[in-house]
């Protein structure tokens, strides 16, 4: 029997490495969705490679997308609690930092 490609192998790749940049994005909340997809997808790929691991090819993007998106959720989840603690203990931070920038090119705020 043919080998075939393993389904998703690209696309858990490609998620994972988007998760990373996108951990700064939307306060983290980017990268988190972008990294749970595709752990979910890896795991599904996992379970159909490790079935019948002589009909499938690509298995190794599908690690190394995992490992990426591992990588994407958890920068994402600190990039989101970081905010999240400034929000609650300097509420006033966000208001003078666009105070500040708004001075510096000489805009009304």
């Amino acid at each position: 029997m043919e080998q075939q490609k393993l389904p998703n192998a690209t696309l858990i790749l490609v998620l994972g490495i988007l998760s990373i940049p996108f951990c700064c994005c939307f306060t983290g909340v980017g990268g988190l969705i972008l990294g749970i997809v595709a752990l979910v997808l890896s795991k599904k790929a996992k379970e159909t490679y490790l079935a019948n691991p002589e009909l499938y090819t690509g298995y190794q993007n599908v690690k190394t997308g995992r490992i990426l998106a591992i990588i994407g959720v958890v920068l994402s989840a600190l990039t989101l609690v970081t905010y999240l603690v400034l929000l609650v203990f300097f509420p006033d931070w966000l208001e003078e930092y666009q105070r500040t920038v708004f001075e510096q090119y000489g805009m009304e705020y």
